[in-house]
């Protein structure tokens, strides 16, 4: 308990800072060996780009099934080029295997890439495994990346509080060898910005997935030694929302 004092101080203080913005969240840290510390006034949160962790951990599914092959290769021109995050729809190569598509969805948050990965794969078919082999009972694709016309007309895609907490379960529970290839993916994200903001850069290991869109940002990962992650939505200040993951992120080191 008293190895817990300073990190409730930082989610109390951490509260406080997102009630100030009116913001829905839900704060979650867990350090080896200690019980989980978890804050929330919501549940369910516009997922954004965090929903590419729940489709890699569904491929991840079907590869061991057999039903999809890593090496084959896929068709950037085979969906709208969609940017935003990203930029495979400025390769001169057109074609790439579905796990360098896997990559640059996750390293780079590639909208183009999750898409065709959708694509392959399909929304119903996700949603099943969604919330039958994965468990997340909240998580739900309901329109591809940078669909502005489906976000407008109410679709969104979803994740829950509890599923963000069971997806370091589902990391952990793959197989060796697919360990292996996503791991390396999450550590490669480049987006410092949110829990990493006030880290010295390169200071340690993070595997982690940020997502954000208008009023809305996310950052999930994990050290070693330590799990992390803050959804928020519902806010005006960015850079007060930012400084708050700031302070927050402070306890991955």
């Amino acid at each position: 308990m008293n190895r817990q004092g300073p990190q409730r101080q930082v989610l109390a203080a951490l509260n406080a800072a997102l009630a100030a913005q009116s913001a829905q969240y839900a704060a979650y840290f867990c350090a080896a060996g200690e019980e989980p510390l978890f804050t929330a006034n919501a549940e369910r949160f516009p997922a954004a780009s965090l929903i590419k962790v729940p489709i890699a951990l569904a491929w991840a599914h079907l590869e061991r099934q057999g039903l999809v092959d890593p090496d084959e290769l896929c068709e950037l021109d085979g969906q709208p080029q969609v940017q935003g995050a990203g930029f495979s729809w400025l390769l001169r190569m057109r074609r790439l295997p579905y796990r360098d598509a896997l990559l640059l969805m996750l390293s780079l948050s590639d909208n183009l890439c999750a898409n065709l990965l959708i694509e392959k794969m399909g929304m119903d078919r996700l949603n099943e495994i969604f919330a039958g082999a994965l468990g997340l009972r909240q998580t739900r694709l309901e329109r591809k990346l940078m669909d502005l016309d489906a976000r407008a007309a109410g679709r969104d895609n979803w994740i829950g509080a509890e599923d963000a907490a069971r997806l370091f379960e589902l990391v952990t529970e793959l197989p060796a060898e697919q360990r292996g290839w996503l791991e390396p993916m999450l550590l490669a994200n480049q987006d410092t910005s949110l829990l990493l903001r006030d880290l010295a850069r390169d200071s340690l290991e993070f595997f982690h997935k940020t997502g954000s869109l208008p009023g809305v940002a996310h950052d999930w990962g994990y050290t070693r030694g330590r799990r992390i992650f803050l959804l928020t939505a519902g806010w005006q200040d960015e850079a007060a929302v930012n400084a708050a993951f700031g302070e927050f992120g402070r306890l991955i080191a």
